[in-house]
């Protein structure tokens, strides 16, 4: 969080942001922030003011002035000066503040907003106005993420059901076929048609299991915890992985949503894992406390190349987590593995 304060104190805690409003973006040319330009405006105009005031008021005394009352005229512009510049930078360090945390806002992840502190002025109004505007966004953000993944899901399950009932159903009967021919076949002709029945046995074994990568069945019949453990015999058959599984069974009531998320996370990391990390291990696990539902899957592999790291498959996992008020974090070591972890708050398990 960003405080927004009018206090004179925020100051010397904002200097440090003043180089990032000086031409970093787009290649802009340097400027004086603004803080700067107002302060020697005002101080240029006050000693005018002063110089102008004495030779008004003592137009022939100049030669008889004692040297002190110079110095107390230099002292007291100076003092001028440095409240001017406590004035200006209390006005304007929330703007620099407001810059700064443009600049770093990540829209996939939410939540970020700018802490309206001091009393009521422009800066804290600006502060509010911008935050309600990160709500808006964020809301309309989450509703067009939602939408996408609910037809991704439902597009998911249609050709889940199609290869199932028609591809599934033709290669099962093309089975039979080949089995009746190859029995009544002369032995030469017979071992062609068993190699031919092998090959139609494969490719429904892989159909099937496009299937339930596209909408696992037991996540709506069986429940989280037994799609989870089916997965991962699933995918530490085909990959060769030794998987361990530590997955609570005693879980709160969880959402259709919540499940179909942590499914998924769950699914794309175990597949990063297997076909990125060069491990031999990993590992998943899924637990519930008071403060809501956590899911680790961790590796002793290489890590994630930058491809990987940066592709779609990270950005989908960090939006479905976003959709569910979860946070999802990635750590990535070479050389020591990868962990992804997925926290979602309680209030959010059953929403």
């Amino acid at each position: 969080m960003v405080a927004v304060s009018d206090s004179a104190s925020d100051g010397d805690s904002a200097a440090p942001l003043t180089p990032l409003l000086r031409g970093r973006a787009g290649g802009r040319r340097p400027y004086m922030p603004l803080v700067r330009r107002l302060a020697l405006t005002n101080s240029i105009a006050v000693v005018v003011a002063g110089v102008l005031t004495v030779l008004v008021l003592t137009p022939r005394h100049l030669g008889s002035v004692a040297w002190e009352e110079p110095l107390i005229l230099i002292v007291t512009f100076g003092v001028l000066a440095a409240l001017n510049m406590l004035a200006l930078r209390r006005l304007l360090t929330p703007l620099e503040r407001l810059a700064a945390l443009t600049r770093s806002v990540d829209p996939s992840r939410p939540g970020e907003r700018m802490a309206v502190a001091g009393p009521p002025s422009e800066a804290t109004e600006l502060a509010a106005a911008f935050n309600e505007m990160l709500e808006r966004l964020e809301s309309e953000r989450a509703e067009r993420t939602g939408a996408i993944l609910a037809a991704q899901e439902s597009e998911r399950l249609r050709v889940a059901r199609e290869l199932h009932d028609e591809v599934g159903q033709t290669l099962t009967a093309l089975l039979l076929q080949l089995s009746q021919a190859a029995r009544n076949a002369e032995p030469a002709s017979a071992a062609l048609l068993l190699e031919a029945q092998e090959t139609a046995r494969a490719s429904l074994d892989d159909v099937r299991r496009i299937a339930l990568e596209l909408r696992p069945e037991g996540l709506d019949d069986l429940g989280l915890p037994s799609a989870l453990e089916a997965l991962c015999d699933r995918l530490g058959r085909r990959m060769g992985l030794r998987m361990v599984r530590r997955v609570s069974r005693e879980l709160p009531e969880l959402s259709g949503e919540t499940e179909l998320v942590v499914y998924r996370v769950a699914q794309e990391s175990l597949t990063n894992v297997a076909r990125h990390s060069g491990s031999s291990t990993a590992v998943l696990q899924l637990t519930a406390s008071p403060a809501g539902l956590c899911l680790l899957v961790s590796d002793n592999g290489r890590g994630l190349p930058a491809t990987t790291a940066d592709g779609s498959g990270m950005r989908g996992m960090h939006e479905r987590a976003a959709l569910i008020g979860g946070s999802l974090s990635v750590r990535s070591i070479d050389g020591e593995g990868v962990t992804v972890r997925l926290d979602v708050p309680i209030e959010r398990l059953c929403a």
